[in-house]
């Protein structure tokens, strides 16, 4: 794909940016940015970088616009009856354990079943718990956290220092649509 001036031009309308904002993300003259939509000018390759990367900024999701809100939380002295309750009704595989506004474990479906016996349903959630999922700020790209969805069941998303959604491997794959 040729990226020509009347393409960047289009990608900066896109971005509701007008030549002289452009100009000063990139560190250009407004000036160059107009030379460079009219085809007047051969800009370095490094400039055209620095304007997509500008310009395509905007576009890349974030885990924001993709977690789920309103996050289910168990406790550790919670009893495995209650929590799986919780789960199957709310139709998750996995909750975070907080101890006070801690994160300090995760109890999953798959930990459940691992420790099936007679008396699962009154054993406390902190005897089978695994280790927290891994927590990302909201504004990191979705690009970020795919590795880190190969490796657990989901990825908290945080706002400062407050858990303000999840994101599982159904939510990524619903970004295919």
């Amino acid at each position: 794909m040729a990226v020509t001036g009347p393409f960047i031009r289009k990608l900066r309308l896109e971005a509701g940016l007008t030549q002289k904002r452009l100009a000063e993300l990139v560190g250009v003259s407004q000036a160059h940015i107009a030379k460079i939509e009219q085809e007047k000018v051969d800009p370095r390759l490094s400039t055209i970088n620095k304007i997509l990367e500008v310009l395509t900024e905007g576009r890349k999701r974030k885990c924001k616009d993709i977690m789920t809100e309103g996050v289910l939380f168990a406790r550790p002295n919670n009893n495995i009856l209650k929590v799986s309750e919780i789960m199957v009704r709310n139709a998750i595989s996995q909750m975070p354990v907080l101890n006070g506004n801690r994160v300090v474990g995760t109890i999953t479906e798959e930990s459940i079943i691992r420790n099936l016996s007679s008396n699962i349903a009154n054993e406390k959630v902190k005897k089978i718990m695994g280790p927290p999922l891994p927590t990302v700020s909201e504004e990191m790209p979705i690009d970020a956290v795919r590795p880190l969805l190969e490796r657990h069941q989901g990825i908290l998303v945080a706002k400062g220092k407050e858990i303000v959604g999840i994101i599982t491997r159904s939510d990524l794959l619903k970004t295919i649509s």
